[in-house]
């Protein structure tokens, strides 16, 4: 009785065939794929027609391997470990699971690529099991095992069994020793894996805590042991060009890392505290950044319109306000990439420069020698410019200068710390710019917030809201209302990225006259709902509502509408 062979079925087979595409769909990528050189399904997963699981899945069944989750393993002891190194581990994608007699157990990323296979083989002298793991999953064991333990559970080189007994801190000079520099490594490896936006480094008594802030929240981190928390900011320090010495006095400094070919800035805040020296470290996402523009940061159609008219104007002033990590500054540099051409002199004047902008002159604040905002505003105005941007208004001599700026032909943008767009009127009269002047000098004021968008991957509706939520949020219960129940992908938070939410105000005419002769804010807002202003509360509801964010995020981050 002779057996058939039973061929394999191709990935674009497997995926027609559970109708996750269409043939269509699968002739294009294919066509892309010969172009690009880029493999089909990586091509399928980028123009969003399966999600990464669906590629698992079908590799699965395509190359006959198991697909393994590896946060659901048992813990991997450190003699499978021994067998393939953290050098090899990296190279091939691959991370042992297990060993059982002659066969060890291995989790790769290709598992169709038959020479890593076979160099892995025999480099370990073993037979070869192997199963399908994303390349995620396999980034991330290695950092859990290969790169985390050593620092954070009971690894020690020889230089630390050096220490005399009873010192609980690895000597400044062991900052550049294999261990720091991995672990430190490990950090911004995670916190740019994770899109965090801060990494924040805290010495307590007994311990350290290690948090990133994920989508706005601080979550708490697996940490180093104090001992070794010396040598690591001594680290970040060298990386910074930091003086390592010196731990009575802040700080600040910058660093770039280079990880998985994408380079990223990391701007470094150093205090000293009563136990050791807090470190907080700000990401700065330039790949990210580079695809923003003022149609994806969170507009409506009807805002888009009013930003870009306003933008548009060859003088005057757009003022955006919100609290600190609102978006702010993104939403200006949004606006500058989509004004910015060569016939037009730009300048800004920033503390610090946070994204370099190409064709724009960037300065940056040195209030130390006296290079404060106002002096470069004054500097500007003989440097003959169209476009001036002052990252933000602090005070009158600043104010006063902006407004003739914007007075005189110029385009000036800026922020100012409010709560919304009227009580920013108020607030620059406060700071003792007449009225009258800014009436003239300011075309739009725009308030905005960053609110968590729901995870794609997790997210279902929510039925068991109160009567009383609906009645707050005025609306009825036949609308629907959606959270994220948590999964691995946004790691179990419910949530995955950021929008922004925005409040915009024109300064038209009826505006205008209430400004000038001292109106309130109260009657400046009512004459704004007049002509159509939507709060910030409205516009979070509103995207509530599209199914983007979740209740809790419309009332934390949002008041209600007045």
């Amino acid at each position: 009785m002779v057996l058939a062979t039973l061929r394999k079925k191709y990935l674009g087979e497997v995926l027609l065939e559970s109708k996750k595409i269409t043939k269509e769909q699968l002739e294009e990528a294919i066509k892309e794929s010969l172009d690009r050189k880029v493999r089909i399904g990586e091509i399928l997963v980028e123009k969003k027609y399966i999600s990464e699981e669906d590629l698992l899945k079908a590799l699965s069944i395509s190359l006959g391997v198991e697909r393994r989750n590896l946060a659901e393993i048992p813990e991997v002891n450190q003699t499978v470990l021994d067998l393939i190194p953290e050098k090899i581990a990296r190279k091939y994608s691959v991370v042992p699971i297990k060993v059982k007699d002659d066969t060890l157990t291995v989790a790769m990323v290709d598992p169709a690529n038959v020479i890593f296979k076979d160099d892995i083989q025999k480099m370990i002298g073993k037979k070869l099991s192997v199963c399908l793991a994303s390349e995620k999953d396999v980034q991330e064991f290695i950092e859990k095992y290969y790169v985390r333990t050593s620092m954070s559970i009971d690894l020690e080189d020889e230089s630390n069994k050096k220490q005399i007994e009873g010192d609980d801190d690895i000597a400044d000079t062991n900052a550049d020793s294999a261990p720091v520099v991995k672990y430190v490594n490990s950090i911004f490896f995670d916190a740019i894996t994770k899109r965090a936006s801060d990494i924040h480094l805290e010495p307590f008594e007994k311990d350290i805590s290690l948090r990133m802030r994920l989508d706005g929240d601080l979550v708490s981190f697996q940490s180093p042991q104090k001992k070794y928390y010396n040598a690591i900011v001594s680290r970040i320090k060298i990386m910074s060009e930091l003086d390592i010495a010196e731990r009575r006095l802040p700080q600040d400094g910058k660093c770039r890392v280079n990880i998985n070919g994408i380079k990223t800035d990391i701007r470094v805040s150093i205090i000293p505290t009563i136990w050791g020296e807090k470190v907080v470290m700000r990401i700065l996402a330039k790949e990210l950044f580079a695809n923003l523009g003022i149609d994806n940061i969170g507009f409506t159609p009807r805002e888009i319109v009013l930003f870009t008219e306003a933008i548009a104007a060859p003088y005057g002033m757009i003022l955006v306000t919100g609290p600190t990590s609102s978006g702010k500054t993104t939403t200006l540099y949004a606006a500058l990439k989509h004004i910015n051409s060569e016939d037009l002199n730009i300048s800004t004047v920033e503390d610090p420069v946070e994204y370099e902008l190409r064709g724009i002159n960037q300065c940056h604040v040195r209030s130390d020698i006296g290079l404060d905002f106002s002096r470069f505003l004054r500097a500007f105005m003989r440097q003959d410019p169209d476009v001036i941007l002052v990252g933000e208004i602090r005070d009158k001599e600043t104010a006063q200068i902006a407004i003739q700026a914007a007075l005189t032909g110029h385009l000036v943008f800026s922020t100012v710390h409010t709560n919304d767009t009227v009580s920013t009127i108020s607030r620059m009269t406060f700071m003792g710019v007449e009225s009258y002047l800014l009436a003239d000098a300011v075309n739009l004021i725009v308030a905005q917030r960053l609110v968590r968008m729901i995870c794609p991957f997790c997210k279902k509706e929510v039925k068991d809201l109160s009567d009383v939520v609906y009645e707050k949020l005025g609306i009825d219960r036949t609308v629907k209302i959606y959270k994220g129940s948590g999964c691995k992908s946004c790691d179990d938070t419910g949530f995955k990225g950021r929008t922004a939410i925005f409040e915009l105000l024109p300064v038209t005419s009826a505006i205008k006259k209430l400004i000038t002769s001292n109106a309130n804010d109260m009657e400046i807002r009512e004459m704004a709902h007049k002509e159509g202003l939507v709060t910030l509360r409205e516009a979070a509801i509103a995207k509530m509502v599209a199914g983007v964010t979740t209740v809790d995020e419309v009332f934390s981050v949002t008041s209600a509408v007045k």
